[in-house]
């Protein structure tokens, strides 16, 4: 996976309380950022519920489409945590109590019987080959198999986990990222955005409209893996601002 080709990924976030509105997901924007600054594209994300046969499907497509694939949720100690049984039946192997897992979970609860419950050592069941993902904060490991990664739903674990196995992954090119801004509607932008990205088919543009007291605007983001021809297209971009009577603003528009 490595070389100047893209490597892709995709997150699945796996939870009911997600989709209901319940909680509000904030692993997918770690996990993309921290992704991307390592040259590896978020593809595609997608939030789905706790039913067996959805997590098989989707963990099944993504697997085969995508270099890495990242869960998140569902490998808790309660009736509805059930990611670690479906990945198991996604890739057609037994989920099996994990030694080395149970032993960190014994460690952490000093083998007490009245706080190590059948429920709590259920998070010690681990798809037969996969590997263990450090949890440094609450100790329950995730899991690594083939090339999907098997992460808790709490974002701080989430980035813990993630932060522990990262330098293992391989990416291609890193992501160029700029962004200009300028007080211009985006209805008036579009139709020159649209020529700026048929010039620049190998970068990625896309339009943020903002709003602030007094004035309307639109921050462009322009995003490829060759550094000189994403300054190429911001400069582009300045001089396209500057016919339609706007001046270029560096970054995001952050005037109050």
């Amino acid at each position: 996976m490595a070389g100047d080709r893209v490597v892709t990924a995709c997150i699945i976030v796996i939870g009911n309380e997600v989709l209901s509105g319940r909680t509000r997901d904030a692993n997918i924007q770690f996990l993309a950022g921290q992704l991307n600054e390592a040259g590896i594209r978020v593809v595609e994300a997608r939030v789905i519920p706790d039913i067996t046969q959805t997590i098989i499907d989707t963990v099944n497509d993504c697997r085969k489409r995508f270099d890495y694939v990242f869960t998140t949720g569902g490998i808790g100690p309660t009736h509805d945590d059930i990611t670690s049984a479906s990945i198991a039946e996604a890739f057609g192997v037994a989920l099996e109590r994990n030694a080395e897992a149970e032993a960190r979970l014994r460690a952490h609860y000093r083998n007490d019987e009245t706080l190590l419950n059948a429920s709590r050592l259920k998070m010690a069941d681990i798809p037969a080959g996969a590997t263990l993902i450090d949890n440094p904060i609450s100790t329950a490991p995730g899991f690594r198999i083939g090339n999907v990664f098997v992460m808790a739903g709490i974002p701080k674990i989430v980035e813990a986990m993630f932060l522990s196995f990262r330098h293992e992954l391989t990416g291609g090119a890193p992501v160029v990222s700029r962004t200009v801004s300028a007080v211009v509607g985006e209805g008036d932008l579009a139709a020159g955005l649209g020529a700026l990205q048929a010039d620049f088919p190998d970068m990625d543009i896309g339009s943020y409209p903002y709003f602030r007291p007094g004035r309307i605007g639109v921050s462009v983001v322009i995003r490829g893996t060759d550094a000189a021809r994403v300054d190429e297209a911001a400069a582009a971009l300045r001089d396209l601002y500057r016919q339609l009577g706007a001046e270029p603003i560096e970054g995001e528009d952050s005037r109050k």
